[in-house]
């Protein structure tokens, strides 16, 4: 008897161990479930429009037609009840208080991790113009839940994908969730 109550008492601990490590933030926890639960997502014609894909504009005052990127990221950051710019503009997602990574330079704050947005810099538009969720920050590689890519990963997909990017290739990575 003693030795099932050790082991119910050891099941135990080992269960509780386990669940904590899914969570332990619970706004990211939050943020991370909303912007899982899209993975699939896909535009009605393939012009930026569909049911979903125009929630997500809506959220940030935008019809359909426009590009939703960043329009996904701000709406899943509003189901989770994250304080955001609400645009549907790229670059208004990275105000410099919100910034803890920038490519090439050197900022003292946490690395990025799930829940942080981060951006892709298109020379060609002299600015950031693709945005999307870091789900896990590693050294080589970032795994990424975005809107509007495709397989290839394009800023002008159809659909919400889980991406597996470069690490180098991440411009910008913005923290909403923290304190500042």
């Amino acid at each position: 008897m003693a030795k099932n109550k050790n082991l119910y008492g050891l099941l135990l601990i080992c269960g509780i161990g386990l669940f904590s490590s899914f969570s332990g933030d619970p706004v990211r926890d939050r943020i991370q479930k909303a912007y899982t639960a899209e993975i699939g997502v896909r535009e009605k014609t393939g012009h930026n429009d569909g049911i979903k894909v125009e929630t997500y504009l809506r959220y940030v005052g935008l019809l359909k037609g426009n590009p939703w990127c960043a329009s996904f990221v701000c709406w899943a950051y509003g189901q989770a009840e994250v304080k955001n710019p609400k645009s549907g503009y790229c670059p208004d997602l990275f105000a410099s208080r919100y910034v803890i990574y920038k490519r090439g330079s050197k900022i003292n704050k946490p690395a990025p991790q799930r829940g942080d947005v981060w951006g892709l810099y298109f020379p060609e538009k002299g600015r950031v113009a693709h945005v999307g969720f870091v789900d896990e920050w590693q050294s080589k590689y970032v795994i990424t839940v975005e809107g509007n890519t495709n397989d290839a990963g394009s800023r002008e997909g159809d659909g919400v994908y889980r991406k597996r990017r470069l690490t180098k290739s991440i411009y910008v990575v913005a923290n909403y969730i923290d304190k500042r």
